[in-house]
């Protein structure tokens, strides 16, 4: 059975992948930043009659405790198997973090940046190490600028979203091309999705008008969280992942990628601008 890390375990798609995954038999070490929503998910699982979940608790908009969660990651489970980066939000209003970056910027991109970036020597020492990352097919609302990561001169909740998960993908296919040109990670595989509008709580917490907007839609053409989950289960536990090595995934298929998605120098200016923002290595 396979050891799993997984942010934003305790609700939508993260919480139904955690109680398939438990339920298979896999040690899953999960984060989320409710301590009484992880203890309900532990919980859940064991009911289940799977093994109990280790719960860790951190805020992942902030790059000090994706150290300190790392740190513990890590001392708990020195091979890992897969990380699944999942965390994420949308918001109405442009916020900023105590360390001064935008809010969405943060939880979305920089969390699985940074995150991956320090349990990359564990994800080595597994046989076949896999890092699974949640983008969405928004990313195509999305443009990176530059000149302006933090969005300060233009701010619309969909939009920076869409930026993103735009920035999730470039991650990934960066990701995949130092691991491929890695003497030490040509083993660990990288690999993105799209989950579909899944019937979950994501939006919720926003303004009147966002969250209406939000809620209707979901009523109208949302997923079941099961249905939601499946592509990330499939990339997190199928066989031969080095066939999905640098991809995005939507229905267990290749998704459709934006020309912008596609853009291997626009990765690369990621990498190294997202090494600067946390002051890690490029």
């Amino acid at each position: 059975m396979a050891t799993i890390v997984l942010t934003g375990a305790t609700s939508g798609i993260g919480r139904q992948a955690a109680l398939s995954l438990s339920a298979a038999g896999h040690r899953l070490l999960v984060v989320g930043r409710n301590d009484t929503l992880l203890e309900a998910l532990v919980r859940d699982c064991t009911a289940r009659g799977g093994p109990a979940p280790e719960p860790f608790r951190a805020d992942l908009s902030l790059m000090r405790e994706v150290r300190r969660v790392a740190a513990e990651l890590s001392a708990a489970a020195p091979a890992i198997d897969v990380l699944v980066n999942n965390a994420g939000a949308i918001f109405d209003t442009r916020r900023e973090t105590a360390e001064g970056l935008e809010m969405t910027f943060a939880l979305n991109h920089v969390a699985y940046w940074l995150l991956t970036r320090l349990l990359l020597g564990n994800l080595a020492a597994a046989p076949e190490g896999r890092v699974v990352s949640t983008a969405s097919a928004a990313h195509a609302r999305g443009h990176l600028d530059f000149a302006d990561l933090q969005s300060t001169r233009r701010y619309t909740g969909w939009g920076v979203y869409g930026t993103s998960k735009l920035a999730n993908i470039l991650f990934t296919r960066e990701l995949a091309r130092r691991l491929s040109a890695d003497p030490r990670t040509p083993h660990v595989t990288a690999s993105c999705l799209h989950p579909g509008f899944v019937a979950t709580r994501f939006g919720d917490d926003n303004g009147l008008l966002m969250s209406a907007s939000i809620r209707a839609a979901k009523v109208a053409t949302a997923l079941s969280e099961e249905k939601g989950a499946d592509t990330l289960i499939w990339l997190a536990t199928a066989s031969d992942p080095a066939s999905r090595h640098g991809g995005f995934f939507e229905k267990r298929r290749p998704g459709t990628l934006t020309a912008e998605a596609r853009d291997d120098e626009a990765a690369r200016r990621l990498w190294d601008a997202t090494a600067a923002i946390t002051g890690e290595p490029a």
